[in-house]
């Protein structure tokens, strides 16, 4: 088992994501944002940097948290902008020995939600693109229940596994707070997800997870918390996980300062930095905490 984050959340600086994932004890970092892009739209010249600073501070990319096939890739516009990424990102991946890959499954415009199962044949048809491009590449995708289809709930991850999980190439990376403020597609009336329902049914194919937590206030907007503190099942998921034999990555993605697709968002630069630093921490004294209960 090993932790990880992203570090983006620390600092949109890659020395200070560095430094803030050495101060933790840590040797990987979850990329997302890279120089104000990501690692399929960075330049040549860019990536080089990238690798070298790598290199010297010790640190690895363990996983590509990708814009591929997420929430602002709507299922009724064309694919080709996350086949775009794949077919840059890729080969960087292998250059830096990375070897996951966090994707989505399109998002569903809201009109649309209530008769979803509608669009499994179109969403499958890319996903298998997707999935063969990283087979081909010796990634593997991992699928995350966020904005997208599959996270409408988790018969449509399942859905998912079934139509694709013979490949290598697909599992999933379970994120512990995205059911605490997303609708219920398979229910009716429609109510919030819960994490802890929907890990159970899908935890035969989980092979990452992604921390975060918090809760709905009564103006229904999400207050997140650190991992634990929220309405996100995280102690009983992680308690689960271990007891099952879970040996892989653990990645903290706080959202306490900076909700990445939320472009207005006021963020301190040094509080951010602080928040990141104190989460992992908490983290990781949780998961000591919950391993010497078992």
């Amino acid at each position: 088992m090993y932790f990880t984050g992203f570090a983006d959340e620390a600092s949109p600086s890659l020395d200070l994501q560095i430094k803030a994932t050495k101060e933790l004890g840590w040797s990987n970092i979850e990329a997302r944002s890279l120089f104000g892009k990501n690692l399929g739209t960075i330049s040549d010249a860019e990536f080089e940097t990238l690798q070298e600073k790598l290199s010297e501070a010790g640190v690895s990319i363990n996983c590509y948290g990708s814009a591929v096939a997420n929430w602002a890739n709507p299922i009724t516009e064309s694919p080709e902008k996350s086949y775009a990424e794949l077919r840059t990102a890729l080969p960087r991946m292998q250059k830096l020995g990375t070897k996951l890959i966090r994707i989505m499954s399109f998002a569903v415009p809201q009109e649309l939600k209530p008769k979803a199962w509608e669009l499994e044949e179109e969403v499958v048809k890319r996903l298998q693109t997707i999935v063969r491009m990283a087979e081909d590449a010796g990634v593997v995708c991992v699928h995350e229940n966020c904005m997208n289809w599959g996270g409408l709930s988790y018969e449509h991850t399942l859905r998912l596994c079934d139509r694709l999980a013979s490949s290598p190439s697909f599992r999933l990376v379970f994120d512990t707070g995205n059911p605490v403020f997303n609708d219920d597609y398979s229910k009716t009336p429609l109510k919030k997800q819960s994490s802890w329902e929907f890990y159970s049914k899908v935890r035969d194919f989980v092979i990452y997870i992604h921390i975060k937590d918090g809760r709905i206030l009564e103006d229904g907007t999400m207050k997140f918390t650190f991992g634990g503190e929220g309405d996100g099942d995280v102690r009983r998921i992680l308690t689960d996980a271990f007891s099952r034999g879970y040996d892989g990555g653990i990645s903290i993605e706080p959202h306490m300062n900076k909700v990445f697709h939320d472009p207005d968002a006021n963020v301190n630069e040094r509080l951010s930095y602080e928040n990141y630093i104190e989460y992992g921490k908490r983290l990781m004294a949780l998961v000591t905490d919950i391993r010497k209960s078992l």
